[in-house]
């Protein structure tokens, strides 16, 4: 794997400086910076533009999850792992709604952080056992019977996690535009439409636009 830069969030020093240790002596991860806070951690981001973002949900001067969706909205091929002392339901959507691909709670961080954050590069979903564990519980057909059962069932449950440009990238290609065509609709490179793409793929469990458009008309997500 080719290296990648890496800017943490995180207001708390013994954290920022767990993070700084595990990081320190991986040649394929560059350690950009530090930040304390929402404000620094925005404008570190902005100056340094990093491939991934390791952040903190409650910040000093606001929460981690206005800067994952400025993130996602200037940089979509930034990828962003949270990592929280918040494992509830309401924290973890709202992130992976805001552009979040990985969450990862503080007491997990036995684990191994450098390769967490490789899988994450790579087009994985780092999640903490525990946090999985809820999800399918709520995802469960039987904790859901009048939403109906099965496979399709859970992926409804999932609808929220489309970012507003992920859904115009999948509506154009239902048109039937190329993906070069669309990044001219959209005033962006080809290499961010391919990333908005890949996170449509990842959100509905599928491999090809073409199983992603029967998915996204199934949902009802696409305009006529």
């Amino acid at each position: 794997m080719s290296v990648f830069s890496v800017l943490v969030v995180e207001d708390q020093a013994r954290f920022r400086e767990a993070f700084a240790r595990s990081l320190a002596h991986v040649t394929d991860i560059n350690l950009l910076g530090l930040a304390h806070d929402l404000p620094q951690g925005r404008k570190m981001f902005d100056q340094y533009r990093p491939d991934v973002l390791l952040v903190d949900l409650d910040l000093p001067g606001g929460s981690g999850i206005d800067l994952i969706r400025h993130a996602a909205q200037t940089r979509p091929e930034c990828e962003v792992m949270v990592i929280s002392v918040f494992g509830d339901e309401q924290h973890v959507l709202a992130s992976i709604e805001a552009g979040a691909s990985g969450y990862l709670l503080k007491d997990s961080l036995a684990l191994d952080l450098p390769e967490q954050l490789r899988s994450l590069r790579c087009g994985g979903s780092p999640i903490s056992p525990l946090i999985a564990r809820r999800l399918l519980k709520r995802l469960a057909p039987t904790a859901h019977a009048d939403r109906g059962t099965g496979p399709a069932a859970s992926l409804d449950e999932d609808a929220v996690a489309l970012s507003e440009q992920e859904s115009k990238v999948l509506n154009l290609a239902a048109k039937g535009f190329t993906f070069d065509e669309i990044a001219g609709f959209m005033a962006v490179s080809p290499h961010t439409v391919m990333t908005y793409v890949k996170r449509v793929y990842r959100k509905l469990h599928v491999r090809s636009k073409v199983e992603a458009i029967y998915e996204a008309r199934r949902l009802g997500w696409l305009r006529d």
